[in-house]
């Protein structure tokens, strides 16, 4: 069933030529679709985009049958930075998206509880910001994304800045936590192999417009081994030398 779908999208900054360019695009709901891209090649627009916070000047979005024409509270957003408020603990911070709408509940408490719990971090929900590390805080803005259950979670490269086993223990924990909770994901990367780990499908982009989709061929839920192997490695390669061709 399509539950997020890009039909002709189109979008410039003022006075520029399109930054995306008669984009399609359908993630299924529950699917996992990575985009990949060089920087510059229009990756975090087309997210921007499909989350509601830019709205195209051509084409249409539509999350599960409705047209977005603003962030959806169905939707959950992780970005580049964690972007936590360092006055509030780490419990604060993860409830941060309930409180701004309402008054908080016990049941959205214990919820905070068991997804600090999932992604180990249960014995810091006391702490501040300052006092984590970058892995930890980028686990406290995937569980604030996660707080409200979200139909739909936006990702724009949230793992970028850490350590290769860092992010490797973060991919798993985001992989187990969406499959548990059905929820579809759109992730921007740059990284190939981080792509086809995390991906169902996966899409290069380069110069505002998808030049490759493909489907990823990997059993659930995926192993370290995984990475290691020749159909993983041989797809790194296809993507690989799509994105250099589609640059040339």
């Amino acid at each position: 069933m399509e539950f997020l779908t890009i039909k002709d999208i189109t979008y410039g900054y003022q006075g520029t030529s399109p930054v995306v360019d008669g984009v399609n695009l359908v993630i299924k709901k529950g699917e996992f679709h990575c985009l990949l891209g060089q920087s510059g090649c229009g990756k975090t627009t087309l997210l921007k985009l499909a989350s509601g916070l830019l709205q195209p000047d051509k084409g249409s979005i539509l999350l599960n049958g409705k047209g977005m024409t603003d962030p959806s509270y169905e939707c959950g957003f992780v970005f580049q930075s964690p972007t936590l408020l360092e006055w509030k603990t780490v419990m604060d911070n993860v409830l941060l998206p309930v409180s701004l709408r309402r008054k908080l509940t016990e049941e959205n408490r214990e919820y905070a509880t068991a997804l600090l719990k999932m992604i180990g971090l249960s014995a810091y929900d006391n702490r501040y910001p300052t006092q984590l590390s970058g892995g930890q805080q980028s686990r406290v803005a995937l569980a604030r994304a996660l707080i409200q259950k979200p139909s739909m979670l936006f990702l724009d490269e949230p793992f970028a800045a850490l350590d290769a086993i860092t992010r490797e223990e973060l991919q798993e924990d985001l992989l187990r936590i969406c499959q548990l909770q059905n929820t579809t994901v759109l992730f921007i990367t740059h990284d190939i192999s981080e792509a086809v780990y995390l991906s169902d499908r996966v899409a290069v982009m380069d110069k505002g417009s998808i030049i490759y989709e493909e489907e990823v061929d990997l059993a659930k839920p995926r192993t370290m081994e995984m990475r290691y192997g020749s159909y993983f490695n041989d797809l790194c390669l296809t993507l690989r030398q799509t994105m250099s061709e589609g640059r040339s």
